[in-house]
């Protein structure tokens, strides 16, 4: 299962379920809110590293960006697109 995978399982579990939620809110307060977050989808049964949500998002968009316009940078980054880790929470919090 890919991190993206990962991710979208957790974000419809935790939409499903409010202590799931709470608990991934939480993570946002900690003085390390990536491996805090990380930790509590581990104890989940997510085998999420900081290190892998990070290079998710920054390898789907190099994917994305190599796959319009032959690969070039005509298609600037959009804010955010890349960060798997903010678009959760942002999906999570609503």
């Amino acid at each position: 299962m890919t991190v993206a995978d990962m991710l979208d399982e957790l974000q419809r579990n935790a939409e499903a379920n409010e202590e799931i939620r709470q608990k991934l809110l939480e993570t946002r307060r900690q003085k390390e809110p990536l491996i805090a977050f990380c930790k509590a989808a581990q104890e989940l049964g997510y085998e999420l590293y900081p290190m892998d949500v990070i290079a998710a998002g920054e390898d789907f968009h190099a994917q994305m960006k190599r796959s319009t316009n032959g690969g070039g940078e005509n298609s600037p980054k959009l804010d955010g697109e890349d960060d798997f880790y903010e678009m959760f929470f942002a999906s999570i919090e609503e």
